[in-house]
């Protein structure tokens, strides 16, 4: 997906982006807020203008993902079967425009040409246990699994901060499973395995507050009086206010020399607190970003086109949710938006019969009288269920560039200069982009970001 790069911006461009991104969102709030497991309850569909629901109504999802969504198969022309209306092409450019490109150097990771889940940049034991998007994303940017890659393969001196102690205990059993297979790689392959003193990583347990710096967890492991600590923050795809803390520390804490930043789940950001960071975005009309719009900025937008090119019935999910909820408001109107936990292969039920187990998960009574046919017209709308959730996630990107390019603005207000760009290959990792800082010259960090081979 085309987009602008956040490393060609003036400061001052920056912030007109800034505008521009909260006078879109604005405008199209009502697509970014809404709820489509309430597409049949507040008849979402017709809240979009005449004009687009002749446009979309229709369309099958691969057309969805090649027209709207600007995703098409390789070597696919997009070919419209209607002229759509300027301002629904208005919304597709300005999506594409606005947005920060996630499409980093490189198209495939050749790591993975080979075979799809073993990285061939990393040796057999830094891959048992680990998935290969994370593969991908510690040998790219190098939690337990990075913090044990960067000292144990690098040799680096790492403390990692966790606040669940089951997963700390689990880490350094992990730690400790490595470095036996490591050793017994040295003793068969002596040449082939790094060979010196090997550090397992440093694991605290420790709730990271946002608002206040802790200095233990500054502390360097090991200090000499000749020379001053000099430490590198980084937190792959730190959750929530994690990422905000990390800034914060970073900006405050003169130790910290460098950042290195991939956040994830918007939704748990304070509210105040965790956004707006910068002056500048708070000062715009519009700046607001309530609970459903972070949340929806975390879709992973390019494995949702893949599965609308492939067509494939997980698709009818969110139709039947919806319908689902009609079913819930008419036997409890006070219950609105129940969490239902995943019903096991939905695609090969019938619509009533994942109503009825829909119900049981809810604590409904699973045998209340159901019209059928009501259902069913339901289910025939499932076209214009996808096409509307596809509408969100073309939207969706604004979002996640507001958060970050109010991240970017704030850093520079408090004097230091910083980047972003994209390091993953998005249909791996979604969460891609990356924010470096460093109290110094960025060049250096963002040569060795940028290739591949890094």
């Amino acid at each position: 997906m085309p987009g602008v790069s956040a490393r060609r911006l003036s400061h001052e461009e920056r912030r007109q982006l800034a505008v521009n991104l909260t006078r879109v969102v604005t405008l199209y709030r009502s697509i970014l807020d809404a709820y489509i497991i309430e597409f049949f309850t507040d008849n979402l569909w017709g809240t979009l203008p005449c004009s687009w629901q002749e446009a979309l109504d229709g369309l099958n999802p691969p057309q969805l993902a090649t027209l709207l969504l600007g995703m098409p198969r390789e070597g696919e022309v997009a070919r419209y079967r209607s002229v759509w209306p300027l301002t629904l092409l208005a919304l597709k450019s300005t999506a594409y425009a606005l947005a920060f490109t996630r499409t980093p150097g490189f198209q495939t990771p050749s790591e993975f040409l080979e075979n799809p889940s073993q990285s061939s940049r990393l040796t057999a034991p830094f891959r048992k246990h680990v998935r290969p998007k994370k593969q991908h994303e510690i040998r790219r940017l190098g939690e337990g699994h990075l913090s044990r890659f960067m000292s144990l393969g690098l040799g680096l001196m790492v403390k990692s901060i966790e606040g669940d102690q089951r997963l700390v205990e689990r880490a350094q059993r992990l730690d400790q499973e490595l470095l036996q297979t490591l050793e017994k790689e040295e003793k068969r392959n002596p040449k082939v395995v790094q060979t010196g003193p090997r550090h397992p990583p440093h694991h605290v347990v420790r709730w990271v507050d946002p608002t206040t710096l802790c200095e233990e967890l500054l502390l360097p492991l090991e200090t000499s009086p000749q020379s001053g600590a000099r430490l590198l923050l980084t937190g792959l795809h730190a959750c929530g206010d994690l990422s905000v803390a990390l800034l914060r520390h970073f900006c405050c804490c003169p130790e910290v020399v460098a950042l290195a930043s991939v956040g994830c789940c918007y939704m748990k950001l304070s509210d105040p607190g965790g956004y707006p960071l910068s002056q500048w975005v708070a000062g715009l009309p519009g700046y607001e970003l309530p609970y459903r719009l972070r949340e929806g900025a975390c879709h992973a937008l390019e494995e949702y086109a893949e599965r609308l090119q492939n067509a494939g019935p997980s698709l009818r999910t969110h139709c039947y949710r919806a319908a689902l909820e009609t079913v819930i408001r008419c036997a409890q109107p006070e219950l609105r938006r129940p969490g239902v936990q995943g019903i096991p292969r939905v695609h090969e039920l019938k619509i009533e019969e994942y109503v009825q187990r829909g119900l049981q998960r809810v604590g409904l009574d699973p045998h209340l009288p159901l019209n059928v046919a009501a259902l069913r017209a339901h289910q025939a709308q499932e076209n214009r269920v996808v096409a509307f959730f596809s509408l969100a996630l073309l939207l969706a990107p604004l979002v996640e560039t507001l958060i970050l390019l109010d991240r970017l603005l704030y850093l520079q207000e408090q004097g230091f200069h910083a980047e972003l760009l994209p390091i993953f290959s998005p249909e791996l990792s979604p969460r891609n982009l990356v924010l470096v800082a460093t109290k110094g010259p960025l060049g250096e960090a963002f040569s060795l970001l940028e290739t591949e081979d890094s």
